[in-house]
């Protein structure tokens, strides 16, 4: 059985409560061809914190996507807004790629694609 002393579990808490709000600011960032945020895109794939730092591990729509660096400087902006984050690593892979199936059902609705 595994026991957390009160520390660790107000430190995991805290972590988990920066994560979520990192999840909600990211759902602030639009790709600017499409109306909808990048993370009902289902572009972000995880958001990790340790300490300070954020790693946001994304993709993006396509491999030459013109907005990318707009997207990434946004991601990183909105990333470090909350308290307690001073620096966002922005990981973008292509390993899924990215397709419709991954968006959330808002986002498909909102696009037509149901």
């Amino acid at each position: 059985m595994l026991w957390r002393t009160s520390k660790s579990h107000h430190k995991k808490n805290n972590m988990d409560n920066k994560i979520d709000r990192i999840i909600e600011n990211l759902k602030e960032v639009f790709d600017p061809e499409i109306p909808v945020n990048i993370y009902d895109l289902g572009l972000v794939y995880s958001v990790d914190v340790e300490g300070t730092t954020a790693t946001v591990l994304m993709t993006l729509t396509a491999p030459g996507c013109p907005a990318a660096d707009m997207i990434v400087a946004d991601v990183e902006y909105m990333t470090k807004k909350v308290d307690g984050i001073e620096e966002c690593k922005v990981e973008i892979t292509f390993d899924p790629a990215w397709d419709k199936s991954m968006m959330s059902e808002e986002a498909r609705l909102e696009l037509g694609f149901m």
